[in-house]
């Protein structure tokens, strides 16, 4: 099973920044029976949908030529007990990229106000992928248009 953190990609700039969404509802496959007397979104699974829109980043900069692993996250920070019931705008940008890795930051935020945060994701590039299927999974996972893509 694939889980996949974000909802949609509402801005994406090739080599510089995507931005996305994601709601957090109470009805989420992973928060189901997870807790018994207050249910609350784990911190890590904000840091997860930080890291995948990056990664997509890389991957659309790169033309699908190229997948990524995600080699490094430091500097999190992630607001305590939030609860369920939020939709929050994550945006990611790259500050540097070569043949062998990329450097990124990413932030999360509701009604303008930051809710987590990594200031350092490295991820490694793998070669050797299908850059067709890449490009259709990402037409997928993101929800944009072919002429916004």
């Amino acid at each position: 099973m694939r889980f996949l953190m974000y909802d949609s990609v509402i801005q994406i700039e090739k080599g510089a920044s995507i931005t996305g969404v994601k709601t957090f509802s109470l009805t989420e496959e992973f928060l189901r029976g997870h807790y018994q007397k207050k249910a609350i979104v784990p911190a890590v699974l904000l840091i997860e949908a930080m890291a995948q829109l990056l990664g997509w980043l890389i991957i659309y900069s790169y033309d699908f030529k190229l997948s990524t692993f995600l080699a490094l996250a430091e500097e999190a920070v992630v607001a305590p007990d939030l609860r369920p019931g939020f939709s929050a705008e994550i945006h990611a940008e790259l500050i540097s990229t070569s043949k062998r890795d990329s450097l990124g930051r990413v932030s999360m935020s509701v009604g303008g106000r930051e809710i987590a945060h990594v200031n350092r994701i490295i991820y490694g590039h793998l070669s050797g992928v299908n850059p067709e299927d890449l490009r259709r999974l990402f037409g997928y996972y993101s929800g944009l248009s072919e002429a916004e893509r």
